[in-house]
């Protein structure tokens, strides 16, 4: 019976360890438009600014 045990909290802990999701700053709204620029070393702001995007 504690071997039922230990494979259920075993399999219970890489489900949840596995569900983490890194959030990268790239264009998602963290990063003002000129940080973003000197990032990916552009000449213009006005591609990551969210008001000059084409939709």
């Amino acid at each position: 019976m504690k071997k039922i045990y230990l494979i259920f909290a075993l399999a219970t802990l890489m489900v949840t360890s596995s569900c983490y999701t890194t959030r990268t700053a790239g264009n998602s709204g963290k990063v003002p438009p000129g940080q973003a620029k000197k990032r990916v070393g552009a000449k213009s702001a006005k591609p990551f600014a969210p008001g000059q995007r084409k939709k």
